[in-house]
């Protein structure tokens, strides 16, 4: 085993589910920089590390040095100081002021900040300000530097030890002694792997109740996120035990236990997490209390004569089904509206907006998303909201709206259902007054929710709501190929594929993955702003993966050195942001008002304060470098987590290396988000392929069988 000392340069990748990584080390002695693999997740560049392993000649890498153990110091050299200081864990200290710093003060520099710091001032143009900040930081940074060894005993990065004690700040090595899964639950981004590393380095037997405890609360997450409400106790078990390698014995007592202790909830022979099953439970209830009141139609407003809905302004006729689906929100305390693109949900919701107007009817509009309240503002000329908004969410209240102080108004009309989950659908429920109509708008045919449920489909499913699907394809529409060519692939049909110059619709054949990068980079850049007059920022790549080739995370890497190559940036995790780019965020952050699937802009960079600001919608939100791993770069991603938005232009690859994730539902989600240009890359086989599967896998839910339980029938 050897010891070697370096310097973090640059991080080539990392892995977010195991913490191998690959990096880019100063080490003295040697003229260039050293390559240095093994698990070490979340270490910051700048970071000086002592590291334990052997040196190993890769066939395809080369020479690089193993990793087996290794731990952070404080630096040694004028180097080392200089890019710890400016690494941003030290707020006032960026890669300039660091370089000044040092420059002035070489290795005594720790020293000054230390036991002298009013010396800083000796630095050109850092002023008083600036070093109280420096003075606030470092004495910070004092504070944690007993919890940072501590932590660093077990294997945890500097950016990890950071949230940890932001967390629990003077607690956090009593926390982590008492319980290291409680990490897990309480900080994002420290996973059930993270916390059992710890555990297991402090000497945590595979069997201990604790452990079990842990990874079936981790199972019963990571289910959720793979869109299931409950578990069955087998599946669960069986899911938890596989995970921590354990006896099936002392699994089974643990949710025994957690049952007995109210952390799970048995309810009809399946398991909940706590807020899934009040959520589910809960939005039954409160539909069936909907609509069992029938005061309202008791009401003025119900015996007026029908408004004049038969024909919209510029004198264009609703046909039959819209004239129907408008009486039905008319006569219904609760409707569903479905259908397609092209079938006229925008204009039978336009017009449903019309007749309650014609009765004097205070209306409210929201949806999941920014973008798609956006869109439903510019259809209607009225105020959407999104759902949070709605709700008047703040981090420190909740939902200010709820059962005790529900909305204002006698009808709510909620866009784009479909991307609605459990719990945020529970919590609109909360706030709806008894005397309210509810509208639900969506395309039942896209993808379900990011988040647990299926509320849509399941509403729809109980047929105890009211539901008028839209089938027709207005004329205007079946002009569109992108609409034609979505209701074909919808249907199970094999889409028109041939290009043409008056179409919207392209396919362009690539089987290989490198030639089918080089061609979206292309279109991106080049050809489609070229013919269409469309600038980048305006087409969204959108790939069934995150992984692979042609995955999103690649295709970013790509794109981003294709269209923001230069500029001011940061790096964190394997990734640069640069100014100008597109970033997605990740995870719904209350504090920020930013939420799982908004999509920004980097318009500021601060590499001195190591932080950026993002513009979403015109808002500013601003990240420190702990904070990066909450967004990702947007020039591609996912289907999944393109719901509710549209773009002008979508470049979609379809290639088998996805074979995986190709559905029918998914190839229909990704060309409905196309407005005006859809091109499909990729081969026909694959596009074959994904419109032959429409085997929907089934998400554990029980919403339709609550709602049919008990359920106080309403005749619509």
């Amino acid at each position: 085993m050897i010891k070697l000392r370096c310097v973090v340069e640059h991080i080539t990748y990392q892995n977010e589910k195991n913490g191998w990584s690959v990096m880019k080390v100063k080490v003295k002695g040697y003229d260039n920089l050293v390559t240095l693999t093994g698990s070490l997740l979340d270490v910051p560049v700048g970071s000086v590390l002592l590291v334990d392993g052997d040196w190993r000649v890769d066939p395809k890498y080369g020479q690089q040095f193993v990793a087996q153990s290794w731990g952070e110091v404080m630096p040694a050299t004028l180097y080392g100081i200089e890019k710890y200081l400016g690494s941003g864990l030290v707020k006032g200290i960026g890669p300039a002021y660091a370089k000044a710093i040092v420059s002035r003060f070489g290795l005594e520099t720790i020293d000054v900040i230390e036991n002298d710091i009013e010396r800083l001032l000796e630095v050109p143009r850092l002023g008083k300000k600036r070093m109280e900040k420096i003075r606030d930081s470092w004495e910070k940074q004092k504070d944690i530097k007993e919890v940072m060894v501590f932590l660093q005993g077990y294997g945890v990065s500097t950016a990890f030890a950071a949230k940890i004690y932001r967390k629990y700040e003077k607690e956090s090595i009593a926390k982590v002694k008492e319980n290291p899964y409680q990490l897990a639950d309480d900080i994002w981004g420290i996973g059930f792997n993270t916390a059992d590393s710890i555990a297991s380095k402090m000497g945590y037997e595979k069997n201990d109740p604790r452990r079990c405890r842990s990874g079936i609360l981790y199972a019963l997450n990571e289910l959720a996120e793979d869109g299931h409400v409950y578990a069955e106790p087998n599946q669960l078990v069986e899911a938890a035990t596989k995970l921590l390698d354990a006896e099936e014995a002392p699994v089974r007592q643990a949710l025994a236990t957690m049952i007995e202790t109210k952390d799970v909830i048995a309810d009809n022979d399946v398991i909940y997490l706590p807020p899934f099953y009040h959520a589910e439970n809960g939005s039954a209830k409160r539909l069936q209390s909907l609509l069992a009141d029938t005061s309202l139609f008791n009401s003025d407003i119900a015996a007026e004569p029908e408004a004049e809905y038969g024909v919209k302004s510029g004198g264009i006729v609703y046909d039959e089904v819209q004239q129907a689906a408008i009486q039905k929100a008319l006569d219904s305390k609760v409707m569903v509206l479905t259908g397609g693109p092209g079938t006229g949900k925008t204009t039978t919701t336009q017009g449903i907006i019309a007749a309650f107007k014609a009765r004097h009817m205070s209306i409210l509009l929201a949806a999941p998303t920014g973008r798609a309240a956006k869109r439903m503002t510019e259809a209607t000329g009225m105020e959407a909201k999104t759902i949070h908004r709605l709700l008047e969410y703040n981090p420190m209240d909740g939902y200010k709206r709820n059962n005790e102080n529900p909305l204002e108004g006698d009808a709510l009309i909620v866009d784009e259902c479909s991307m609605i989950d459990i719990l945020l659908f529970y919590n609109l429920m909360k706030a709806i007054p008894s005397n309210m109509r509810l509208i639900l708008v969506g395309d039942i045919d896209q993808l379900p929710s990011v988040g647990a449920g299926n509320v849509l489909r399941d509403i729809i499913d109980s047929q105890q709501i009211s539901v008028v699907r839209l089938t027709r394809i207005f004329r205007q529409a079946q002009s569109s190929r992108i609409v034609m060519n979505a209701h074909a692939i919808n249907a199970g049909h094999f889409p028109n594929i041939k290009n043409g110059l008056d179409t919207d619709f392209f396919f362009i054949n690539q089987e290989d993955d490198d030639e089918m990068v080089k061609l979206i980079i292309g279109l991106v850049r080049d050809r489609l702003p070229k013919k269409y007059g469309y600038p980048p920022k305006e087409i969204q790549v959108l790939t069934p993966m995150q992984r692979g080739t042609v995955g999103a995370g690649n295709l970013n890497i790509e794109l981003q050195n294709a269209l923001n190559p230069t500029g001011s940036s940061l790096a964190r995790g394997g990734y640069t942001f640069r100014q100008g780019d597109k970033v997605m965020q990740i995870r719904n952050n209350y504090d920020k008002n930013v939420f799982n699937g908004d999509i920004g802009y980097i318009t500021a960079v601060d590499t001195n304060e190591r932080t950026l600001t993002v513009t979403f919608d015109s808002r500013l939100v601003e990240y420190d470098i702990t904070e990066l791993d909450e967004i990702v770069l947007a020039y591609a991603v996912t289907i999944h987590k393109s719901q509710g938005s549209e773009f002008p232009v979508v470049v979609m690859p379809v290639t088998m290396k996805h074979f995986v994730m190709l559905q029918r539902n998914l190839i229909y989600t990704g060309i409905t988000r196309a407005k005006k240009i859809c091109v499909l890359v990729g081969t026909t086989k694959a596009l074959a392929y994904a419109i032959k599967q429409n085997t929907v896998s089934k998400r554990n839910t029980k919403l339709k069988e609550r709602l049919n339980d008990n359920c106080l029938f309403y005749d619509s």
